[in-house]
């Protein structure tokens, strides 16, 4: 276990206001067992680290690394590309903007050395994404911030259409910078009139994406190897 995994077990359980005994007994040991896994003298198990993500609503592989992304500034970053009228209906293929949220955060690690949401995307097989992607979606649909159109093609394929709720409108964008605002507006303008097909191809070809096994998280330093006019 990483010094930054000890690290976040501490925040964590402050956060949630949990003594370490209460943190023990929800994954299933004794309360000195779990001291020593906080001192990092002892090891956690997969279904230990599962348990811990369950507890505290995080992703497994966010926990491992010692770093919770901010699902808040991320969401804002989806309503950020929805209000920028990349189509005509203001609706964005679900596809289409999960590929542009990874241009943004991996272009601006690319000049900052640091991503805007601090997401971890995963190689899938339509590109990369964040776990945490689906579920974002998932709570601003439920929150009423964004309509979800879901229509079957004659394949029987899903295709899920994302917009804006107009009674979102008013919504203040308070966590993205001047600066953040601006990349995600050149990307928006470069993609706006390209098809999904396109931009997943292109996020293929990348190297993040190529360099890395299905399943596997891309490393952000990745991007640092790529030419400067591939990086979105």
């Amino acid at each position: 276990m990483t010094m930054y995994m000890q690290k976040l077990l501490k925040q964590l359980r402050s956060k949630h206001k949990l003594s370490q005994e209460q943190v023990a007994i929800a994954i299933g040991v004794s309360r000195p067992t779990y001291s020593a896994i906080e001192a990092g003298i002892q090891k956690l198990n997969t279904e230990e680290v599962q348990k811990l993500a369950n507890l505290y609503a995080v992703g497994v592989d966010d926990l491992l690394s010692g770093h919770i992304p901010d699902i808040t500034k991320y969401k804002q970053m989806i309503l950020t590309y929805l209000r920028m009228g990349l189509s005509i209906d203001g609706k964005i293929p679900k596809t289409k903007l999960a590929k542009l949220l990874y241009l943004a955060d991996f272009a601006w690690f690319y000049d900052h050395t640091q991503s805007m949401s601090g997401m971890q995307y995963r190689k899938i097989e339509y590109g990369p994404v964040p776990d945490t992607f689906f579920r974002a979606l998932d709570e601003l649909e439920e929150d009423g911030k964004i309509e979800v159109d879901r229509k079957t093609d004659e394949k029987e394929r899903t295709m899920f259409l994302i917009k804006e709720a107009e009674s979102n409108s008013n919504e203040k964008i308070t966590t993205l910078s001047c600066g953040e605002v601006k990349l995600m507006k050149e990307i928006g303008k470069k993609w706006k009139d390209k098809k999904t097909k396109d931009i997943v191809n292109f996020t293929h070809n990348q190297l993040p994406y190529a360099l890395c096994r299905q399943e596997e998280i891309i490393p952000y330093t990745l991007i640092i190897q790529e030419d400067p006019d591939k990086v979105f």
